[in-house]
């Protein structure tokens, strides 16, 4: 059976429109860079969400759990086979993403004899200064952008651009420290999920989120965790890399709900 380059316009649609719909629930990933490291901070029920690839280098995101696990598996082989063969300081998100995963992604979503991976994944990347801390999001289809500052990952593009929003107007583009970052990636991490939730977004309804502070965030903790991991700046240790314990997180959460 021959295709036409109009069948195969109306397939990617297809397939876009699929894997977009898939996404448009998932919990958000919020990564921010602050004085001390880079923070990265989702909610999940069950497994974790967020992953060591390499030395300085740390990865999540949305969408089918299989589809994340097997890019973070392919990410850690390619990091481990680039260090080994040149050097540590050669393992940089940018290669990971634009030439190991990027290619792969965007064959597959092309082939219309597999099934697309349904998936939205954020690389973090800490440098000597904040100034240096990256981010890449990378989409099912292989395309990929560089953020510093900070960056999110949702399950659509209106929700993704509220949080930005809200973390631009939180923080003026920087964060100072640990505990700014823990008070103010749950909110933004909120403003994506209630978008994420809308069916339609009527002009009202942003009200309702105004209105009660916090409430989505409070009703989705009753059936979630947080989950937060770090890239640590300033440590001796050869590990960067930490998840942050729950002991650590709640007070700066209960802070924050109790509106002080």
């Amino acid at each position: 059976m021959a295709y036409t380059p109009y069948d195969w316009t109306q397939n990617l649609q297809h397939r876009q429109e699929y894997i977009r719909d898939r996404l448009r629930e998932g919990s958000p990933v919020v990564g921010l860079s602050y004085r001390e490291g880079v923070l990265l901070l989702t909610m999940r029920r069950t497994q974790d969400k967020i992953f060591e690839i390499y030395d300085r280098l740390m990865f999540s995101g949305i969408g089918h759990q299989s589809d994340l696990e097997a890019l973070r598996l392919a990410a850690i082989d390619f990091a481990h086979r680039e260090g080994f063969s040149r050097s540590a300081g050669d393992v940089t998100a940018q290669r990971v993403v634009g030439v190991a995963l990027s290619p792969v992604l965007k064959k597959g979503f092309g082939d219309f004899f597999s099934n697309p991976l349904v998936l939205r994944a954020i690389f973090a990347e800490m440098g000597a200064t904040p100034e240096e801390d990256v981010f890449y999001l990378l989409d099912f289809d292989g395309e990929f952008t560089l953020h510093r500052g900070a960056a999110v990952a949702a399950g659509s593009e209106k929700s993704e651009e509220e949080m930005l929003r809200f973390i631009e107007q939180g923080c003026s583009g920087k964060v100072a420290d640990l505990a700014g970052a823990l008070k103010l990636a749950p909110q933004a991490w909120e403003r994506g999920r209630y978008r994420g939730l809308m069916k339609e977004a009527a002009a009202g309804e942003e009200l309702i989120l105004g209105s009660q502070p916090l409430e989505l965030l409070k009703q989705e903790l009753g059936e979630g965790v947080i989950e937060a991991a770090v890239l640590e700046r300033n440590v001796s240790r050869e590990n960067k890399f930490r998840h942050l314990r729950a002991d650590e997180i709640r007070p700066v959460l209960e802070e924050l709900l109790s509106g002080k």
